[in-house]
């Protein structure tokens, strides 16, 4: 079972497969791993502890950053990942860490979240996808609907009060130039930077 992998100057952490949304570019659609990573499909969540051990096998100091991002969504497991983001604070207090999320965090638990951000997670990636709310329905198709768009976007916001770098990425194969550069506005209401990401092959 795959808990943590090498990506760049990263280690990245894999803690559920699952996921509110179903995007039609997902690598999931496409296998089992990315980076050539062992499988990231999970046989059980790993347990706090489980996570923990598996991050302490690498020498983290000479990484950059550690980043919450597998084949599921982080913040389905918020609790828990904040417990590890602790635990790496206490540890290994050089290291950034990194949240990639759709950022629907509000949505999964019926409350703002983002405040309990603070002081533990050094960037939130959002992944805004497209300019439009038909479109992000469209590609992202969301099990929270309708409300997913403008949901996605306050979260974002939320986030840079209590978080010192939000980015929004979209991706350069499913995105327009003219929707870059409206996304790029977007980003620039909320507050945050647009990162516009290569497609990953699986």
């Amino acid at each position: 079972m795959t808990i943590t992998y090498q990506v760049k100057n990263g280690i990245y952490v894999n803690m559920t497969n699952r996921c509110p949304c179903s995007c039609t570019f997902c690598l999931r659609n496409n296998g089992d791993s990315v980076y050539g990573s062992d499988s990231l499909w999970l046989e059980r969540e790993p347990s706090v502890e489980e996570i923990c051990r598996s991050l302490s096998e690498w020498n983290l100091t000479e990484y950059e950053e550690v980043v919450f991002c597998g084949y599921g969504e982080p913040t389905e497991r918020l609790d828990d990942l904040l417990r590890v983001a602790e635990f790496l604070k206490r540890e290994y207090p050089s290291v950034r860490i990194r949240i990639n999320t759709n950022g629907l965090s509000d949505l999964i638990w019926g409350e703002p979240t983002a405040r309990r951000l603070e002081g533990l997670i050094d960037t939130v990636s959002v992944s805004l996808n497209t300019d439009s709310p038909e479109e992000y329905l469209a590609v992202v198709r969301p099990k929270f609907g309708a409300q997913s768009y403008e949901a996605m976007k306050k979260f974002t916001a939320d986030c840079t009060k209590y978080v010192p770098e939000v980015v929004m990425t979209v991706v350069d194969k499913v995105t327009t130039p003219q929707q870059q550069e409206h996304c790029r506005e977007i980003c620039g209401r909320l507050g945050a930077k647009l990162r516009v990401r290569a497609y990953e092959e699986a």
